[in-house]
């Protein structure tokens, strides 16, 4: 194929969204003659919306060179700006800053206003918004948004509506900000703006609905983005933020094992050279999907994966930690983690763990306060997971501090929020509490449906460390005077006399081994028989098979 027509056919497959044959047409006249820097620009797109990262940086890079020669400022710091936002995507803060303040002393030269000089606002005003001055981050994504306007830029527009959206919600004024983001959803939807840009609207509405437990913005707008994806086979930078979005809902819903598939794939695709800052999240993901399920060994390693890419461990590795009995580690942890966060948002995701952390190391008068910080973010928010978490907070705390019947009206509100979001997990978690304050009304009757429901939905979780907790409660009141064998406890007894090992026993009661382990030691103790075999036949002779 001669160069005009690959160029002709790089061009109409850039159009019409084929990245991959686009880049294979534009790159094949490229190697023959170089190409003109519009051309280079859409070359340096199409690399970037297939996964090649590095060798967009370097075509843009050439068209930036190739405008400056051409005394094309504009079109340079706009190459400039794209440069710019890829490092900083790849962890490059210093090169990413370098380009950007490259693109600034351009524009500052520059003698007429341009929508670039609106571009170069934006990350200007991430950096304000992650310093905390989010009024001055606010008024510069509305410049942005002018800038936009004037001329007619419905990338800028959108960028700038996304931001305000965000400034707006970091002060508190939900309302406004989800409106906002709202909008700049409605530019993807009508197909208005160019692939770079709807990635990085899709993934930075949904993560801030996420964040401000807006859960029924967050499944909708990540039904769009997966079906955005779908469309775009060959689409690469946002299909990891992607599975990790759907993962989240997965895992909310309580479709633990195809959340665990879908933060996987995730995770291979953000890991991959030269990596992405977001598989942090990703990793951090699937910790806490196996410490869940009781795996503690795959959680650790996941958590120190999540650390690698920049993701702070916590809370889950603290939770981690309490549940493997080393209570201490976790109580130092999470209150470190305390001091640190100062934002809303960032402690009403740390607030819930701390309350049950206090709460396990006898540490009610702390619990008592975080649950009263996290009881005001929840009414400042609105949003019924968030309440459902505070909620689940203040009961548990009554309920330690003996006060079982004020508990269960808090309990019960908590359950139904959380059955109104179709959140699984923290459904049952919630009936295990409203099981034990019945336990201490004299309620035996509520208590062992409440109990037997939450065995039911964490068994078909596969939250083994939760399974444990409801057996050790059914244990307590199960005792056969005979023998001293609680109702578990005869289960695996009738196993162990089959033959079956610890691991086959775990495998269809559905408990670790560890705790097989731990049930037969105990049976062993309290039939005072030396062996397996020898509680074998003492379950034959006294007729417990």
């Amino acid at each position: 194929m001669t160069r005009t027509k690959e160029l002709k056919s790089g061009r109409k497959a850039f159009r019409q969204q084929a990245w991959a044959d686009a880049y294979a047409a534009l790159s094949s006249a490229d190697n023959k003659t170089a190409l003109a820097p519009e051309d280079l620009q859409n070359l340096a797109k199409a690399a970037f919306l297939i996964g090649k990262e590095p060798e967009s940086i370097d075509i843009w890079t050439r068209a930036h060179h190739e405008y400056l020669e051409r005394d094309a400022i504009p079109h340079a710091v706009y190459c400039a700006f794209w440069i710019g936002m890829i490092l900083f995507n790849l962890g490059e803060g210093a090169q990413g800053s370098g380009w950007m303040a490259r693109a600034r002393r351009l524009i500052d030269s520059y003698q007429n206003v341009c929508a670039e000089e609106g571009f170069l606002l934006v990350p200007e005003a991430l950096q304000h918004m992650r310093s905390g001055d989010h009024e001055t981050a606010h008024q510069l994504f509305s410049r942005a948004v002018e800038l936009g306007e004037d001329f007619q830029n419905k990338d800028l527009m959108t960028l700038g509506q996304l931001g305000r959206g965000q400034a707006l919600i970091n002060q508190n004024k939900i309302e406004e900000g989800t409106t906002l983001l709202d909008e700049a959803m409605v530019a993807i939807l009508a197909d208005e703006i160019s692939p770079i840009v709807a990635g990085i609207v899709y993934c930075a509405v949904i993560e801030t609905c996420q964040k401000i437990y807006d859960l029924r913005r967050a499944q909708e707008w990540t039904s769009a983005l997966t079906r955005w994806c779908d469309s775009h086979p060959e689409l690469v930078p946002y299909r990891g933020q992607c599975l990790v979005r759907r993962a989240e809902i997965m895992q909310l819903h309580g479709e633990w094992s195809a959340a665990i598939t879908e933060v996987k794939r995730a995770c291979e695709l953000l890991s991959a050279p030269p990596g992405e800052p977001a598989a942090g999240e990703a990793f951090y993901r699937l910790a806490e999907l196996y410490r869940l399920q009781g795996n503690s060994n795959k959680a650790l390693e996941m958590y120190r994966q999540a650390s690698k890419f920049g993701r702070k461990p916590q809370p889950g590795l603290a939770l981690l930690r309490l549940e493997q009995g080393k209570p201490d580690v976790a109580k130092a942890a999470i209150q470190q983690l305390e001091k640190e966060k100062q934002d809303p948002i960032g402690r009403s995701r740390l607030l819930p763990a701390f309350v049950d952390i206090m709460l396990e190391t006898s540490e009610i008068s702390a619990a008592r306060v975080a649950a009263d910080e996290l009881s005001k973010i929840a009414s400042q928010f609105k949003a019924p997971y968030l309440q459902a978490k505070a909620d689940h907070a203040g009961g548990s705390i009554l309920l330690a501090n003996g006060e079982a019947r004020s508990s269960i009206e808090k309990l019960r509100r908590a359950w139904e929020l959380f059955q109104s979001i179709e959140a699984t997990y923290e459904s049952a978690r919630t009936r295990l509490l409203i099981a034990r304050a019945c336990r201490e009304l004299g309620d035996t009757d509520t208590m062992q449906m409440e109990l037997e429901a939450a065995r039911w939905i964490f068994h078909r979780l596969g939250a083994i460390p939760d399974i444990e907790k409801v057996d050790s409660y059914l244990d307590k009141d199960s005792l056969d005077p005979a023998h001293g064998l609680t109702s578990r406890e005869q289960q695996v007894l009738k196993l162990l006399a089959t033959g079956k090992t610890n691991k086959e026993i775990g495998a269809e009661l559905f408990i670790s081994e560890r705790t097989v382990d731990r049930h037969v030691s105990n049976i062993l103790g309290k039939l005072n028989v030396p062996s397996r075999a020898a509680a074998t036949a003492y379950a034959y002779e006294h007729n417990l098979i």
